[in-house]
């Protein structure tokens, strides 16, 4: 590489600091955009949350920062499926851009088999690598060029012979930008999606295949020392090989716990925060209680959303500040629009499919999301489990 060229990779990264890092932020199935936040373990702070793991040894490198604690959504994934993985420099989408193209390097996906997904903390041993995509030669790309091709997206087609079951899927990238520093600075971008593989095949990884994270990776590798700016051809992969054919294990569907869909009554999402319609009411002290409670869960919307924003708060919000002003004024029969589905991916009370009030805020509900975030307080919440 020219000493021009090195040069200018360096001023791009230098220029673009701010806007450099990157968010796994969206899980899609076979093509099915889940939502924004929807079964992903994130950070709580949304100033940092685009920030890379650099201490390989941190428990952040099994799920990202906050990655041990688990959401309440588990996505339903069929046997075989393809899951992409998307990402933003802005989990919001208040801007374009997925990572900034200064931080080449390779990527993987890997996945561990759990009782419980959205209980476990995912770290130590049985960690399987199901996929990965160094530097082509051909094309002269990292994965991560790929990534910026594909407006964001990783794609991989889970293997098909894996056992049904609960599991945390992980996805890494690695940037090798500053790993030629002094000391060298490896960044690792990962999240977890939480999945029930409703699968009827029964094999699972050998145990030779399995590693532990952290600890898959180590700063002496080379694979993480790795000069992209001279670099010495071929690239070694980090971590273990790729998963193959897998060894009779146990089917583990039946470990699936009952009902854990989303509540009949479910009218508006905001990744993995429901808000359910309220009981009908006709009497002035049954408007205000109702109200009440719809405040209620809108401000535990916006006190758990994540760094992917509060959409779906602000549509739900609205309908409370409906029901309000219906009470002022005297009319305490409701719910007002009693059962309309605000949000998209929900089906209303009827079986349809409900969007408009969803179409009609959400511009506005993006350009406020993150200034809403940033002055609302964070917290682990403890919920029931669910299957989206």
């Amino acid at each position: 590489m020219t000493l021009f060229l090195r040069l200018s990779l360096l001023l791009a990264a230098t220029a673009s600091a701010v806007d450099a890092h990157s968010l796994f932020t969206t899980l899609h199935i076979n093509d099915q955009d889940q939502g924004d936040g929807t079964c992903i373990r994130m950070p709580k702070e949304p100033s940092t949350a685009t920030n890379p793991v650099e201490d390989l040894q941190d428990p952040a490198m099994v799920c990202g920062f906050d990655g041990t604690n688990g959401v309440q959504r588990v996505c339903k994934t069929p046997q075989g499926s393809t899951l992409g993985f998307e990402y933003h420099t802005y989990p919001d989408r208040s801007q374009e851009g997925s990572i900034e193209p200064s931080h080449k390097g390779p990527c993987a996906v890997y996945m561990k088999a759990v009782p419980s997904a959205s209980e476990a903390s995912g770290e130590g041993e049985g960690w399987f690598k199901v996929w990965e995509q160094g530097y082509d030669s051909s094309s002269k790309k990292w994965c991560s060029d790929n990534i910026i091709d594909n407006n964001g997206i990783m794609n991989v087609q889970l293997p098909s012979d894996l056992a049904g079951g609960e599991y945390l899927v992980r996805s890494e990238l690695l940037a090798l930008h500053e790993a030629d520093k002094s000391p060298p600075n490896p960044q690792f971008y990962v999240g977890c999606a939480q999945i029930y593989l409703d699968s009827q095949a029964n094999a699972a990884p050998p145990p030779d295949t399995t590693v532990s994270i952290p600890g898959h990776v180590k700063i002496s590798d080379p694979s993480v020392l790795f000069n992209i700016y001279t670099p010495s051809w071929p690239y070694t992969m980090p971590g273990p090989r790729v998963y193959s054919n897998g060894i009779p294990s146990e089917n583990r569907q039946t470990s699936r716990s009952e009902n854990r869909d989303l509540p009949p009554r479910t009218i508006a999402v905001n990744a993995n925060w429901y808000g359910t319609e309220q009981e009908p009411y006709n009497t002035e002290s049954g408007c205000w209680t109702a109200t009440t409670n719809c405040f209620q869960q809108a401000h535990s919307c916006y006190s758990t959303s994540p760094p992917t924003g509060s959409k779906g708060c602000r549509v739900y919000e609205k309908k409370c500040t409906k029901m309000q002003q219906a009470c002022g004024s005297g009319n305490f029969n409701g719910p007002p629009d009693q059962g309309q589905v605000l949000t998209p991916g929900i089906k209303d009370f009827h079986g349809s499919q409900s969007t408009a009030a969803y179409s009609d805020f959400g511009a506005q509900s993006r350009a406020q999301s993150n200034t809403r975030i940033q002055r609302t307080r964070r917290r682990t919440p403890t919920y029931s489990r669910m299957l989206w």
